[in-house]
């Protein structure tokens, strides 16, 4: 099998969606299932194509520095070299360039697509844009995943949650649960007797661990608040972010 994958965001830019990917491609390629990306260049990095990545030139975006915006042309301009890859399927990782690029690509290449809805976005949007009210941009953002949704022959969503919730919203494409699962051996090695000694930290004292990038989304103030209500029971506790 051979997959036409196609994302907005993908290393170096750091955050779950890329992290998602590697993973699924490299559990992919341990199957004997190739795949190719396309994701954006990130003009601050050295980031161009190479091997099953294809790089595209990108623009910035004023709201989001972090991220990049996809030249739509110059994806139009990878097809006639696809198009002798003999690839099976799309799969779009993210519905902002990605997706429309994505279905045009299927369209052109005459091949089935799909989506892994990675992200909540009903409750993630304010974070970037918190001069609109909430409730706009929870029904825009309700409407604009079912009409992307029902687009598509699939969507992949990583838990039962997730699917529940776009059935709600009215998608009628077929879900699949697939959660993105973790490479065990990024994790191996691990000391906790050495990591309390170099930081001075008591075998006694309760750690509490978050596991996460460091963004508005990840709603770390919460487990900050939480901790200081923990603390009036328990004073040692600690939260190591």
């Amino acid at each position: 099998m051979n997959i036409l994958m196609i994302s907005d965001v993908f290393f170096p830019r750091i955050n779950g969606v890329s992290t998602s990917i590697e993973t699924f491609r490299n559990s992919l390629k341990a199957r004997g299932i190739r795949s190719t990306l396309i994701a954006p260049a990130y003009p601050q990095h050295s980031t161009s194509s190479a091997g099953d990545i294809i790089r595209i030139p990108s623009r910035f975006i004023p709201l989001d520095p972090e991220d990049r915006m996809m030249q739509r042309a110059a994806i139009r301009d990878q097809i006639a070299a696809l198009q002798g890859q003999r690839f099976d399927l799309v799969h779009i990782h993210t519905p902002f360039v990605a997706h429309y690029a994505g279905l045009e690509l299927a369209k052109a290449l005459d091949l089935p697509c799909v989506a892994t809805y990675h992200t909540f976005f009903e409750e993630y949007l304010f974070h970037y844009v918190p001069f609109v009210p909430r409730a706009w941009l929870r029904g825009a953002a309700r409407r604009f995943s079912r009409q992307q949704c029902n687009e598509l022959d699939a969507v992949i969503v990583p838990s039962r949650a997730m699917a529940a919730t776009l059935a709600a919203y009215g998608v009628s494409t077929p879900v699949h649960i697939l959660p993105t699962g973790i490479p065990e051996h990024q994790f191996h090695g691990g000391d906790g007797c050495h990591f309390r000694q170099r930081y001075d930290i008591p075998k006694s004292r309760r750690l509490l661990l978050f596991v996460g990038r460091v963004a508005h989304e990840k709603n770390i103030d919460f487990l900050i608040d939480m901790v200081g209500e923990l603390r009036k029971t328990e004073p040692a506790a600690m939260l190591l972010v």
